[in-house]
């Protein structure tokens, strides 16, 4: 009943967003529409950008069984890599407008007060493909998973931290980008 509650709350804000743009759009104009109590609201979602984490890692979260299908048809680990990150980049791409907002709350909160983690869940992704790539011997296999998943995700981070500054800019090419200076790494002459 609690989660049903929360989602109708999210999907009630993201039709008010769709309509009167997100910054348009009060706490107070969205309990009216849920037709709830502003107590009721706050207490599910303290702040609107609350909406925008629960809405971002649901659908990350209902896009995972098929997407690791796909990816599984593809050859080489790094190809899938390559794949999720086009993936990501489709998704952020259709919700740019909320990526900003969404990022400096999940930044300035990455654990609430019942010590919950409000990271996005790329995480154990990014561990999964990367294991697969060092299984593959397709990637080093000294270094441990953990601390290259944790060095993707931020160079991920990073990469749409930038893409958002450069509004013209592609975020699959910078995917890309990124994504071949994780795999070969920024020395000159260094052979693959």
């Amino acid at each position: 009943k609690r989660e049903e509650t929360a989602d109708r709350l999210v999907d009630t804000a993201f039709t008010l967003f769709a309509a009167h743009g997100y910054e348009a759009v009060t706490m107070e104009q969205i309990a009216a529409a849920a037709d709830v109590a502003k107590g009721t609201l706050y207490n599910y979602f303290p702040v609107k950008e609350a909406l925008l984490s629960h809405r971002l890692h649901a659908d990350l979260s209902a896009a995972l069984p098929g997407l690791f299908a796909d990816l599984a048809a593809l050859p080489g680990r790094i190809d899938r890599l390559r794949a999720f990150l086009h993936a990501s980049a489709a998704y952020n791409e259709r919700a740019r407008d909320y990526l900003a907002p969404y990022l400096h709350y999940r930044l300035s909160r990455p654990v609430d007060t019942l010590g919950r983690d409000h990271r996005s869940g790329l995480d154990p992704i990014y561990t999964r493909l990367l294991a697969d790539a060092q299984a593959a011997g397709e990637i080093r296999q000294e270094l441990p998973v953990q601390r290259l998943a944790d060095y993707l995700a931020f160079m991920h981070l990073g990469t749409l931290l930038r893409w958002l500054r450069t509004p013209d800019s592609s975020l699959a090419a910078e995917f890309d980008a990124m994504l071949d200076l994780f795999i070969d790494g920024a020395r000159a002459g260094r052979q693959p």
